[in-house]
């Protein structure tokens, strides 16, 4: 019997993991990303699909673990200096959009005749947005640090906080709930706050002597063991005291966002953190009532958008009202708009108390969930329907009638540095870029910037290409750099032509573009960082200054075969002769146009990316 139980829960396990493996390719391949993936393969392998799964409930339970780390990873990523500066977005920016979309929302179920307290809860419920969501789409677009993403991260936290006197109005307003002490709402608030000081103590004089202890006894397991045991008892804390348990793996993390540990936490949390996040998703999939949704279909299909579009509009109109751009705040209604995962707690809360029955909170719950799954296409329809904001050019001047004698186009970390000699020498330079940002910046420091777009043939006569003795394509896109370079040649062909090249390819064909110098952006240094390498092993610099040379010739060799083959000849030379050295004697002749790549070449590779 053990082991036919045990072979029950294996092929559990080995059904979440393929469904997830299957699922999660699939959609991201066909440009809907992971989240989607997670969730339609938990409808297929729920009770409500193929029925591998009966109950749902006990795994969300499980899963919720993955939000709870990835919060508390989120929290390192936070200084408590940080997360002080965001104080007004937090309670200003995070409090009004709360109370503004839970009247609209109420106000809908109002309007639909429901009574006042089931309107509240139902639109109180959808306001609190689903962080796992929200939190991994702005990771996949690499904006949770960027200012906007900030933004929205300071909202998701005011909506965890929300949860609590939240759960209190339901008390109150549940039959008989009236009647409750004040004493009783005192002590549950009392509890709470005991909690959160309770945490912030340990946090600021217990882990990280904890953790110096640990690492002293240098066992990796252990390390890995206290981690885990950080999170999930901070978070088990917040929930005992009534409070989120993401709340308390996020302020465990901010407290440790500053240790001597804070790496290897992060490296011992992220296994953990997204293999229990893709469960989560996988069972809110699960959790989706296909019976209750098909028998109320009417019902479910109106409130999914009424209260999308409600709250989207509340998102919107708070955003607005607070002076924010007109795409970014359409950017965070759409993020934001759907139900989240508190929503569940809020809703069982409130049908435990009476104040909803259990077809009402199956509802409600199929309604939230719908919505998280329509997000990531409202995302992707958003991205095709609006265009792209014009920059506005308030303060920037325009490249015109520009006379230096050399043209810098592209003033990024590259660009920047490349000026300095020329500036140095007293060198008339012109530099233009299509950044607005960067223009502000730079005259910030004293550099004069013109707005300009290199790839255009009357911003380059603007710019004094004409006039110029040598133009530096300093761009950090290689295929505008290229088109760049064929138009200069071919409208200035007697202008000295000098191009930033991102990696082997760019260089390959800025020749072929006839450029007169070309360097692969990161080869120089990284050249210079190999030969320091050797020095503090010992190698004579001597020595170390022609193993360097030698590399340059030897590259420059498979320059020669790739340009005379061609591009598309020569990826499969460097695919079948990778690590295979041509010799190249020192002395061998070069020609002058060569000798100028031969000294900025670097080693094979099949792609080198960016620094």
């Amino acid at each position: 019997m053990a082991a036919e139980a045990a072979g029950s829960d294996l092929i559990h396990v080995v059904a979440l993991l393929a469904a997830g493996v299957v699922a999660v390719p699939i959609f991201k391949r066909i440009g809907l990303g992971s989240i989607l993936g997670y969730l339609a393969a938990g409808v297929v392998i729920g009770p409500f699909g193929v029925g591998i799964f009966s109950e749902s409930e006990a795994i969300l339970h499980v899963a919720e673990l993955g939000v709870v780390m990835f919060l508390f990873i989120i929290g390192l990523e936070m200084q408590p200096s940080r997360l002080w500066g965001l104080r007004r977005e937090i309670f200003g920016l995070g409090a009004l959009q709360v109370g503004v979309c839970a009247l609209l929302l109420t106000g809908v179920g109002l309007a639909g005749g429901f009574p006042v307290s089931q309107s509240f809860v139902a639109g109180a419920g959808f306001v609190l947005t689903s962080t796992a969501i929200v939190m991994q789409l702005l990771e996949e677009r690499g904006e949770i640090a960027a200012p906007k993403g900030q933004r929205i991260v300071s909202i998701l936290l005011l909506e965890d906080l929300a949860i609590v006197p939240l759960l209190a109005l339901i008390a109150f307003l549940a039959p008989g709930g009236a009647d409750m002490s004040l004493t009783q709402r005192l002590t549950e608030v009392g509890i709470g706050l005991a909690a959160i000081v309770g945490l912030v103590l340990a946090g600021r004089y217990l882990l990280n002597p904890f953790f110096r202890i640990l690492a002293d006894a240098r066992a990796r397991e252990v390390m890995t063991a206290a981690a885990l045991l950080v999170v999930l008892g901070s978070a088990l804390s917040m929930q005992l005291s009534g409070l989120s348990m993401a709340m308390g793996a996020f302020l465990a993390g901010v407290l440790l966002s500053e240790s001597s540990f804070r790496h290897q936490l992060e490296a011992d949390i992220e296994p953990f953190r997204g293999v229990l996040l893709g469960l989560f998703f996988l069972a809110v999939g699960m959790s989706l009532d296909l019976h209750v949704v098909a028998q109320n279909w009417r019902l479910v299909a109106i409130y999914v958008v009424a209260y999308m579009v409600i709250k989207a509009i509340g998102i919107y109109l708070v955003a607005r009202i607070l002076k924010t751009g007109h795409r970014e705040a359409l950017e965070r209604a759409v993020f934001m708009a759907q139900g989240g995962e508190f929503a569940f707690v809020l809703y069982s809360a409130a049908a435990a108390v009476g104040i909803i029955d259990s077809q009402a909170n199956a509802t409600l719950t199929a309604i939230v969930i719908i919505s998280m799954v329509l997000t990531p296409l409202a995302i992707l329809a958003l991205r095709y329907l609006t265009p792209r904001d014009e920059q506005s050019l308030e303060g920037v001047d325009i490249a015109d009638g520009l006379t230096g004698s050399v043209l810098i186009i592209g003033f990024g970390r590259f660009g920047q540095i490349a000026s300095q000699p020329l500036l140095l020498r007293g060198i008339d330079v012109s530099i233009i870029d299509n950044e607005v940002e960067m223009i502000q910046a730079a005259a910030d420091f004293g550099f004069k910037v013109y707005y300009g777009d290199g790839t255009r043939l009357d911003i380059l006569r603007a710019a004094g290409a004409g006039r110029a003795r040598a133009v530096l394509i300093c761009v950090d896109k290689p295929d505008v750099a290229v088109r760049i370079a064929k138009l200069i040649k071919a409208e200035f062909p007697l202008l000295t032509v000098l191009a930033r090249a991102f990696d082997r390819g760019t260089a390959l064909q800025l020749i072929r573009a006839d450029v007169d110098f070309q360097i692969r952006e990161t080869f120089e240094s990284a050249l210079v960082f190999g030969g320091s390498t050797l020095e503090a092993l010992g190698v004579d610099p001597e020595e170390v200054a022609e193993v360097i040379e030698d590399l340059r010739h030897r590259d420059a060799a498979r320059f020669e075969l790739q340009l005379a083959e061609g591009v598309r000849a020569g990826a499969r030379f460097l695919k079948g002769n990778i690590g295979t050295p041509i010799p190249t004697p020192l002395s061998q002749p070069r020609r002058t146009g060569q000798a100028l790549n031969e000294e900025t070449a670097g080693v094979l590779h099949k792609s080198e990316p960016a620094d």
